[in-house]
């Protein structure tokens, strides 16, 4: 299969990698401020915006069809289920992912007896069930928990709805496999193993993946944590020039 890749800029590569529910377009005002100084990739995965679907969508899967997609190192930035991906793909392909940068992702993204910085299995199941009879009402309602603890969390609304509108919306086969990885994945025992620099940027507020998740996983790989205050889900939009302002610092850094 092939990938819709939006390019722009000159400079080492970097590849943008959305979260679930959504396509690249969420990118795009970070990708803009990144193309000064580096070549930014922004990346529908499979089966969202532009992208056609995959047979194996699970992480293992998505990582290959990535790695297959830039056969050149490249620096990766992923958010939420995007960063699980990129996590995947840093641990199967080494080699290939010079830096790694982890936005309020999660190792494990479902609350379990040892781990509960991470979403409510009923919450995850709520969306599974609501998929199949209301498509639209669902992904409505999963950018909402997105923004629920920002102090921006009305504007950072408007803008996610905004950049979902721009593409086509992820098809629901994506999005019942995407919950699947959601639900199941727990790369807690493997995280320790990546081997490239990274980067741990996370909301205060984030009620999905608790910043403790973020500073779980610098304890385990030794990252560098950023802390927004204030912010929720998604850091790259309400707290957009801190957000660009360490990630530029890092990349020029490693």
């Amino acid at each position: 299969m092939s990938l819709y890749i939006e390019s722009q800029g000159r400079g080492e590569d970097v590849a943008l990698l959305h979260g679930w529910g959504i396509h690249g377009a969420v990118w795009n005002r970070v990708a803009e401020q990144l193309a000064d100084a580096f070549c930014v990739h922004i990346v529908d995965l499979p089966g969202c915006g532009g992208s056609g679907m995959t047979a194996s969508y699970d992480l293992p899967g998505l990582a290959r069809v990535l790695n297959d997609a830039f056969p050149l190192p490249l620096h990766v930035v992923g958010w939420s289920l995007g960063g699980a991906v990129a996590a995947q793909w840093a641990l199967d392909q080494p080699e290939q992912i010079r830096s790694l940068t982890l936005c309020a992702s999660s190792p494990c993204f479902m609350q379990r007896s040892d781990w509960p910085y991470a979403t409510p299995p009923e919450t995850l199941r709520s969306f599974a069930e609501s998929l199949a009879n209301d498509y639209v009402a669902t992904l409505d309602m999963f950018l909402g928990l997105q923004v629920m603890g920002s102090k921006d969390g009305r504007s950072v609304l408007r803008a996610l709805q905004a950049s979902l509108a721009a593409r086509p919306a992820p098809q629901r086969e994506a999005l019942m496999a995407g919950l699947d990885i959601l639900q199941q994945a727990d790369l807690r025992p493997q995280v320790g193993r990546i081997e490239c620099p990274i980067l741990l940027q996370y909301g205060e507020r984030d009620r999905m993946t608790p910043p403790q998740a973020g500073a779980w996983l610098a304890q385990e790989t030794g990252g560098q944590m950023v802390m927004h205050g204030g912010a929720g889900h998604a850091p790259f939009i309400s707290h957009e020039a801190d957000f660009v302002a360490a990630q530029l610092a890092f990349l020029r850094g490693v």
